[in-house]
Formats: structure tokens, C-alpha cells, sequence
């Protein structure tokens, strides 16, 4: 198998609900980091791209139609460059990125961009058909996020739990407290405080929309504030807004290149991609997902968690990402887990937070001159995904 290089990233800020970004079209959106990527490598040959994928996981409104297809004519590459939408939920950019750098290492492709969009304010409320004529019972379901259309065989079989069912059962089965869940959404929204004022994120941002920064993060919050937040599924249960991540819109692309492609269009790689697993678990414990993926991972790598200096899990949820560090053998507060915070902070738009948290990794491999980096995400109707990758020079 070849090797294979990242070679640079953008994305856009990440808007809030109804936020700085909610006026901007899905395909819109997702063309805003392809073209910027395109800017930024003048030397490289459009055409020479031999594949778009994007992640998205709605699909339901004007992200339709394969917006990966839409989004790079959008970008103004060429009519020759293909297009391909991928859809594992909340892992959906971090799948299109494994998905790159797999035909990459096949030899079935030199260049790839790869990377995600959400817009979680412009999903759409959908019908569906009636089962009968003149039916009267016909209801509108909302798209934004979690089931519909439920399958009363997989809901008899399989439960069809909200996404914050499923963190306060990995709460109520590990004994993860509410103030740990808490802390840890604490240290979440003041690690991506200091990262912004160091200007970390500077580095992987393009300005979008309204917005010339990540719109959602919280950094005047307190332990008061959270402490006082009331749990959103009622009396006895430890989820609230202020541990959960919130609803979100944003894209991010990254640009993946073989090493022959890399030094014939003059691109500097910047991170090597070792190899990406996924694997399944319960769906009403979704959020535990990293582990057995990086369970799986590691050992086709011949690498054990040690040396990895930097970990990126997604935090869907305080309690999720807690019963994963735990099961791991990381500490609450490891600096090595989300140094620069996380999706509680930042915002989780579902198709593009994978891609994010590899461009991040890629960004942290430099500043904090670590070898390897280990990105992991749990996925709804219970999946993890994890994709490893260390710095080149």
C-alpha cells in the first residue's frame, strides 16, 4: 500500500442554530473550502483531482442530490472531476477522509479532496407518502437531527433512542456524576478559549457567511452556569445543554495526495495517514463506539494508545466521551484527549466534525511537535469510527 499524505485543510467557522451561517445554502457551504483550497494551492492543476468526497449526513434538503457533486462545480473545478456524498452519521466526514486516503494507498487515485458540510439550521421538515387514499393522519417530521421514519421491527428490536438517551444511558451504566460530566464540558469550552486566543484556530479558519470565527463556544461560562443548567430529560437524569454539543453549521475540506502527486504539483505534506477501522456496537450505547474502533485500529498498525501524544474524540456528550477516556485508561482531564476543546465548545455540524477534528490533529502534530495522532468518533445507531496518522519530517 503507498503512502498517504495530508497536505492541507480549511474549513469554515461553525455557526450556531439559526446562527451567522444559517442564510448559506448546504452546497454553498460545502464549495466555500474546496474553492479556498484551490486558492491556496495555485500550483495545482484542478483537473488533477481525481475525486470529491464528502460527508453529510441529512441529505434531506438542499444538501440532496449528491452535494459533494454539486458543491465542486459550485467551486468551479472542473466538469471532469467526480463527486461522491458518504453518510455514516455523525462520522460522515471522517469516513470521506478514510475513504480518500484508502484509494490513495489502492492506487486507484493520486489526489483527493475530502471533507464534510452540515447545515443543521436549513434542514428541512419532510412528509411522507400516504398509505392510503385520502389519508387525513399525515405528519410533518423534522430532519435536523436524530430518527424518523422509525421501523417498528428495528425500534421493537433495537430501541430507538434520542441522541441524549443514549449519553445518559452510558451515564447511568458507567456512573458518570453530573459534576464530572460538568468539568469536563468546562475544560472543554476553556481549552478552546485559550486555543482561540492563541490563535490555533486561525490557522485551519476561512471566514463564511457572517461569520470570521466559531460562533458557538461559551467562554464566559462557570461552574455556577452549568451547575444551574436544568437536565433536558427531566428530574434524575445528568444531560444538559451545557455537556452536550449543540446544533450547528459548517463545512471543512481537506486535500489528500500521493507522495508522486504531492511533489509534482509542489504540495508539502504535512501528516501521513496510517489507516482508519470501524466497528459496531448498540445503538442506545452509541457514544462508546471509539472504543472497540480503536480497539480494532491499533493492533493492524502495530501501535498501542502510548504512542499516540495527541487524541481527538468527539464530544457528542460529556458523559459519552467520559465512559470512552475511561475505558481507555485516560484521565478526565488528560492533555492529551482535546487540547484545544472539543464539540461541547465548538459545535458538532454532523457531516463535517470528522473532517475537523483530522485538520485539527494535522495543525496539533506541528504546534505540539507530538509524533502520532489518534481521531476517533462514535456514531449514531451505534458505531465508532477511528483513523490514525502521525507527522511527516
Amino acid at each position: 500500500m503507498r503512502p498517504v499524505y495530508l497536505c492541507d485543510g480549511v474549513r469554515t467557522p461553525f455557526g450556531r442554530y439559526r446562527g451567522g451561517l444559517s442564510m448559506v445554502r448546504a452546497d454553498d457551504l460545502a464549495a466555500l473550502p474546496i474553492a479556498q483550497l484551490l486558492q491556496r494551492n495555485a500550483g495545482l492543476d484542478p483537473a488533477a483531482i481525481d475525486e470529491v468526497i464528502l460527508g453529510c449526513a441529512n441529505q434531506s434538503g438542499e444538501d440532496n442530490r449528491n452535494v459533494a457533486r454539486m458543491a465542486l462545480l459550485l467551486a468551479g473545478l472542473p466538469l471532469s472531476v467526480p463527486g461522491v456524498t458518504v453518510n455514516r452519521l455523525c462520522a460522515s466526514g471522517l469516513e470521506a477522509v478514510g475513504q480518500a486516503a484508502r484509494a490513495i494507498a489502492a492506487g486507484e487515485a493520486e489526489l483527493v479532496i475530502a471533507g464534510g458540510v452540515e447545515s443543521m439550521s436549513r434542514a428541512p421538515y419532510v412528509m411522507g407518502k400516504a398509505d392510503a387514499a385520502f389519508d387525513r393522519e399525515q405528519a410533518l417530521q423534522d430532519t435536523t437531527l436524530g430518527w424518523r421514519f422509525v421501523n417498528p421491527r428495528f425500534q421493537a428490536q433495537f430501541g430507538v433512542d434520542p441522541m441524549m438517551r443514549t449519553a445518559q444511558n452510558l451515564a447511568d451504566e458507567h456512573g458518570i456524576e453530573r459534576a464530572d460530566q460538568d468539568a469536563f464540558a468546562l475544560r472543554s469550552q476553556q481549552r478552546t478559549a485559550q486555543a482561540m486566543a492563541s490563535g490555533r484556530f486561525a490557522r485551519e479558519l476561512m471566514p463564511a457567511g457572517k461569520l470570521e470565527n466559531d460562533e458557538q463556544p461559551r467562554g464566559d461560562t462557570s461552574p455556577d452556569k452549568l451547575a444551574a443548567l436544568v437536565p433536558t430529560l427531566g428530574a434524575g437524569t445528568s444531560i444538559t445543554a451545557g455537556n452536550a454539543s449543540g446544533l450547528n453549521d459548517g463545512a471543512c475540506a481537506l486535500l489528500l495526495a500521493s507522495e508522486d502527486a504531492a511533489a509534482r504539483h509542489g504540495l508539502v505534506p504535512r501528516a501521513r495517514a496510517l489507516g482508519m477501522a470501524s466497528t459496531g456496537v448498540a445503538p442506545r450505547t452509541m457514544g462508546v463506539g471509539p472504543v472497540p474502533a480503536i480497539g480494532r485500529l491499533l493492533p493492524r498498525l502495530g501501535l498501542a494508545l502510548d504512542d499516540f501524544g495527541t487524541i481527538e474524540i468527539n464530544e457528542a456528550f460529556a458523559a459519552q466521551v467520559l465512559a470512552v477516556t475511561r475505558a481507555l485508561g485516560l484521565a478526565d482531564d488528560s492533555t492529551r484527549v482535546n487540547r484545544n476543546g472539543g464539540a461541547i465548545a465548538l459545535g458538532h455540524p454532523l457531516g463535517a466534525s470528522g473532517a475537523r477534528l483530522v485538520l485539527t490533529a494535522m495543525h496539533e502534530l506541528d504546534a505540539a511537535d507530538r509524533r502520532r495522532a489518534l481521531v476517533s468518533m462514535c456514531v449514531g445507531v451505534g458505531q465508532g469510527v477511528a483513523l490514525a496518522m502521525e507527522r511527516v519530517g
